[in-house]
């Protein structure tokens, strides 16, 4: 339908309805509006085609399956609606009270698009309160009623329910937490920043100088804002670091939240990417008061006690309740300004830009949106009033540093006391007069294994222990899941529960048993997934250099022999300031923090595959060697695959604790098999590894590469290029498996011998190094079972510690060279990206 008829029933100079079709939700958004108009009905919004699809649907939404629900087809609704709650006007269309009664995402069986043209749609819901399958149905045409007329069903699924009537069980609002009442008495009209509030005021500039001064920032760059961000983390350190490069902040006690501006919508994101929008309504309506278009935030919220301190079990009992009225969101960081990206910007003029946006001192307290200030340099005193004044530590960064969207040695936290989170098993019997539970039996994941490590009993009060146990017998199971289980008497009494929940834990210190020492319960966690729960590590981070007598080459770089060990992913890093490259000063520490920072990209490539692996145990300039097989003296994050009868098993990872495994062994290069371990004669994936001889420049370079493009494109297939980190290029065309390995290797063969009859002058198909003067050699080669090629973002075994990095093709064109991207600014590539220039590798399904 378009928007035509939503605007020509509206007086957007009456109604504060939004008029424009904001950005909201990915595409599959949903949600259900409460509306008290003529007539109490639900508006039933499905995210389709850009608009959302709308439903009258007078009785509601049904969980019984055999009621099946009148829906009335009404005009579509832009994006931004599915924020709108509040009053529209009497006298304006549709005049009445509006609540955001369910809010989430719905997945369709097949196209949407053929089945709401058919006039049957099939789908999933995944709400606050519906979930499940439904189906939206019309009806067969009664005369005059234009097919407006449809059915809303719920499938006879496990969220059917005969006897719940959903509307009066659960009549709240998602966003706010009100009730219809509450909204037609609020002030509020609606919780949307609308755009007509004054911004100019308290001296804070207005959105349309804000896009002038934006734009004269170091390195500011006029692009896009990304839908998606991941906020940079840092590394937990045991020495706060000195010197004027650094600034320190106070670390909160909090929930982590990106909160995105976008025409007028305000989204708040953990950092895990889940919208929790609708948990922080009032803190929503108070940003929206900001002189902002379009930006990125990022602070953290918390909620304060009586002496100004945060306090994250009320900020816990503060959610349970629904109640987001006290909190705080402290703001410490502005990646993205006004068409800006600010990820290449110094962080302290990031945080002056920021000082002038937020609400100056005099107004802080009316505001729930607070300015994150710091102190530059004086790193040890910050740190000793952040611990007498009982806070969590502090957050120390450089100050010229970037914004980069991983964890990052330019940020540091330095805590007071040891806290972490941990993963819940299990939980004891109450005793005396205690409700609930005794302790909680808790643990974090090593090696992709549950291990124990003690039981929690304190830090509890009489609300927690019933809320908690809540949600404990939701996840009961009857066997334990720790490796290491209590056994005996300790275990006697004890309720097993699936290791889904996350606690943090407050404690002294870690016993020599790997037991915790006075732990005291803080809070459940729902920002952050279990499995990525593991034993924090910490690393010392060296200050400036200072000045010295001493002469030479390595007179200020960490000795290649120290014994400084560090933990990153549950991993022990032994000699961590091992020289890895030399000319780079990248350590051990280094190579295992970059891949983890890296761990969602380069997984995908390598988990799951034979490898053969390059070891160099003293460091590119050292002597290495090929490993493939598995070994007794391998560690145990790494398993075996048998790849020929009476042959030694080869190696295969499947998590990023193997991952950073590899560094321990002085792995500088990764090479996967173009199959997976479970169907090694079926591979996934052709490579053409293009490698030029003396004499060729880099622009034959680039066109050898779109003419292998064209070439496979002739045979209906789609291909992706890469750097090879050495001196070449990649092609790699996906394939669906089910093909042979003798298959693609006569394919890459016959691409390859064709471009050497077409052009003799130009390129090689034979590996012969003497007859590759001035020519490119296509090794199709490494088509052959066995045979490997580098992975995507793996490390070469090179001077200036390049990568492979994978390109989009309309990149290549701008690239210098085959080791362009190397570990020092590889993670700043990445974090600037808007999607993976791979995004369609594992979803293309094409064979030969």
């Amino acid at each position: 339908m378009g928007l035509t008829e939503y605007k020509r029933k509206r007086d957007f100079s009456r109604t504060t309805e939004p008029a424009e079709n904001g950005k909201v939700g990915r595409g599959n958004l949903f949600v259900v509006q409460k509306h008290a108009a003529s007539r109490l009905h639900y508006d039933f919004r499905l995210e389709l085609d850009g608009t959302l699809k709308s439903w009258a649907v007078p009785k509601g939404p049904s969980l019984n399956p055999t009621v099946k629900s009148l829906a009335v087809h009404v005009e579509d609704h832009p994006l931004s609606y599915a924020n709108f709650e509040g009053t529209i006007p009497q006298g304006q269309y549709g005049g009445g009270t509006v609540m955001v009664w369910d809010y989430g995402t719905w997945e369709p069986e097949g196209d949407p698009a053929t089945g709401y043209k058919k006039g049957k749609l099939s789908f999933a819901l995944h709400g606050e309160k519906l979930s499940g399958k439904w189906s939206l149905v019309r009806m067969g045409g009664r005369a005059g009623d234009g097919g407006k007329n449809w059915l809303l069903i719920k499938a006879d699924d496990g969220s059917a329910n005969k006897r719940k009537n959903i509307l009066t069980a659960e009549p709240k609002s998602v966003l706010s937490g009100r009730e219809m009442d509450q909204i037609a008495a609020a002030k509020d009209s609606v919780w949307q920043s609308n755009g007509k509030q004054s911004s100019a005021r308290n001296g804070m500039p207005s959105s349309g100088n804000l896009a002038k001064i934006v734009s004269q920032l170091t390195d500011a760059k006029k692009t896009t804002q990304p839908t998606e961000f991941k906020p940079q983390l840092a590394t937990l350190g045991t020495h706060v670091p000195t010197g004027d490069m650094w600034l320190h902040e106070m670390k909160f006690d909090g929930y982590r939240l990106l909160a995105f501006f976008e025409k007028g919508n305000i989204r708040l994101v953990t950092r895990n990417g889940h919208d929790w929008t609708h948990k922080f309504p009032t803190l929503a309506q108070a940003l929206g008061k900001l002189p902002l278009d379009s930006a990125i935030l990022d602070g953290e919220v918390v909620s304060l006690d009586e002496q100004g301190l945060p306090h994250f079990q009320q900020l816990q009992n503060l959610l349970k309740r629904g109640d987001d009225q006290p909190l705080v969101y402290y703001v410490f960081d502005l990646p993205f300004c006004s068409g800006y990206s600010l990820t290449a910007t110094p962080l302290l003029e990031r945080k002056q830009l920021l000082a002038k946006i937020l609400p100056p001192e005099t107004s802080r307290k009316e505001l729930r949106i607070r300015y994150s200030d710091h102190i530059e340099g004086q790193g040890e005193s910050v740190l000793d009033n952040a611990c007498r004044l009982a806070m969590e530590g502090v957050v120390s960064k450089q100050a010229q540093s970037g914004y980069v969207q991983a964890r990052s040695r330019a940020w540091v936290k330095t805590k007071c006391l040891k806290r972490q989170e941990f993963v819940i098993g299990g939980y004891t019997k109450p005793s005396g007069s205690r409700i609930g539970f005794g302790a909680l039996l808790v643990g974090y994941f090593e090696q992709g294994k549950l291990k124990y490590a003690g039981r929690v009993g304190t830090g509890f009060t009489t609300d927690t222990l019933r809320q908690v146990l809540a949600e404990l017998k939701k996840h009961k199971t009857t066997v334990s899941p720790f490796e290491n289980s209590p056994r005996g008497a300790q275990a006697r009494g004890v309720t097993w529960v699936k290791p889904e929940l996350v606690g943090e834990v407050e404690f002294t210190e870690w016993t020599n048993e790997g037991s915790l020492r006075h732990p005291s319960f803080q809070g459940l966690r729902e920002d952050k997934p279990a499995r990525q729960v593991v034993r924090e590590g910490t690393t010392t981070v060296k200050n400036s250099p200072k000045k010295t007598h001493r002469t030479g080459k390595s007179a200020n770089k960490p000795s290649n022999n120290s014994g400084h060990d560090f933990e990153v992913a549950g991993v022990t890093i032994t000699h961590a300031d091992r020289l890895l490259y030399p000319e780079q000063g990248l350590t051990k520490r280094h190579l295992a923090e970059y891949y983890e920072g890296i761990a969602d990209w380069i997984l995908r490539y390598v988990a799951g595959r034979p490898l053969t692996l390059v070891r160099c145990p003293q460091g590119s300039k050292g002597q290495c060697f090929y490993q493939k097989h598995l070994t007794d003296s391998l560690p145990d994050a790494l398993r075996g695959v048998t790849v020929d009868k009476d042959e030694a098993q080869y190696v295969v990872l499947d998590d990023l604790t193997g991952l950073v495994s590899l560094v321990q062994m002085g792995v500088l290069e990764i090479h996967p098999w173009s199959s997976r371990a479970e169907s090694l004669e079926k591979p996934d994936q052709i490579v053409f590894d293009l490698d030029p001889g003396p004499g060729v420049t880099w622009e034959q370079m680039i066109a050898a590469a779109r003419n292998v493009r064209k070439r496979i494109a002739s045979n209906k297939l789609e291909s992706f290029v890469r750097t090879s980190g050495g001196k070449g290029l990649h092609i790699v065309v996906p394939l669906k498996p089910g093909g042979t390995w003798e298959a693609v290797k006569e394919f890459s063969k016959s691409i390859a011998f064709e471009m050497q009859n077409d052009e003799s002058d130009l390129y090689i198909a034979t590996a012969s190094k003497a007859k590759r003067n001035k020519k490119i050699f296509i090794d199709y080669l490494r088509n052959s079972r066995g045979a490997t090629s580098v992975a995507s973002y793996s490390t070469r075994a090179r001077a200036g510690a390049p990568i492979a990095m994978p390109l989009r093709w309309e990149e290549l064109g701008r690239l210098k060279s085959a080791d362009q991207y190397t570990v020092e600014n590889s993670l700043r590539r990445l974090s600037s990206l808007k999607k993976d220039p791979w995004e369609d590798f594992f979803k293309i399904r094409q064979t030969l």
